[in-house]
């Protein structure tokens, strides 16, 4: 047996690691399409 399986490190669920990843990249590219909507909408 693989000495990696038997000494984890983080018994997480892989899941939810993966979604609090997409939820944070997801949230910081919407605030930085609002940002660019304002700047927008301020210079027109």
């Amino acid at each position: 047996m693989n000495e990696f399986e038997q000494n984890v490190q983080s018994k997480r669920n892989d899941a939810t690691d993966s979604a609090v990843g997409f939820s944070w990249s997801f949230g910081f590219f919407a605030i930085l399409f609002i940002i660019a909507t304002v700047i927008k909408l301020i210079g027109s």
